[in-house]
């Protein structure tokens, strides 16, 4: 950061133009993204198998991993095999989902799923003080099926339940998560923004490397966890 990385100072009248302007681009954007939400709500939907994951009360069929709800996310969760600490994104990404009781207004439930053996996944959870529900697919096809294979990269799934018949309506990665994280909302309306490089920013704006600012596994673990 320079010394003088702060945004041009105006006068009110000049500011409050510039925001009017900022506005109309903001709510084009809100009306943009209520589209596309009308249009997955209008998706169609693929049958799945009946699946059984490994639940910390043993074996699960996947259609009870719905907890009675009629709707269901999952987000499936990096897995090493081996590796003391799992992939700081996916830690990070999960560790801000403490209070899901709200989707119970709304007959749905929101779970992770991870390709990591039960007990091992649920001791991870533990020291990096996760407060999610858990399950494994280590003995299961669901996660290569659901594009998460073993060895492979996050995703995020919904699904819709009838009776005992599951459905898959919605699938997204990468930066398609981002829309149901709250800290880069957080983060983008502060001046400074993520303060990556790949970012457009003013001339002398704070700039690191893509990831630098995001914490270590390790740091969620001090911060939330038991650390071990």
């Amino acid at each position: 950061m320079t010394a003088n990385a702060i945004p041009p100072v105006v006068d009110a009248e000049t500011w409050q133009r510039q925001l009017d302007e900022l506005r109309a681009r903001e709510k084009a954007a809100t009306r943009e993204l209520d589209a596309i939400a009308a249009q997955r709500r209008r998706m169609p939907a693929v049958e799945m198998p009946d699946y059984t994951l490994e639940g910390e009360g043993g074996p699960v069929r996947l259609v009870d991993v719905f907890d009675g709800k009629s709707q269901l996310i999952v987000y499936n969760h990096m897995w090493f095999p081996g590796e003391e600490w799992q992939c700081p994104g996916c830690t990070g990404f999960t560790s801000q989902f403490t209070r899901l009781e709200f989707l119970d207004d709304y007959d749905a439930r929101f779970v992770v799923v991870t390709q990591g053996p039960i007990d091992e996944a649920l001791a991870y959870k533990r020291r990096v003080g996760n407060r999610m529900t858990w399950y494994s697919t280590a003995n299961s096809s669901f996660g290569s099926d659901v594009g998460a294979p073993p060895g492979g990269a996050f995703a995020l799934n919904v699904f819709l339940r009838d009776g005992d018949t599951v459905y898959r309506t919605w699938h997204t990665s990468g930066r398609g998560v981002e829309q149901l994280s709250h800290t880069f909302a957080l983060v983008d309306v502060l001046p400074y923004g993520r303060q990556e490089e790949w970012q457009d920013a003013p001339e002398g704006w704070p700039q690191g490397p893509t990831y630098s600012r995001w914490p270590s596994s390790e740091t969620i673990a001090a911060r939330y966890g038991t650390g071990d």
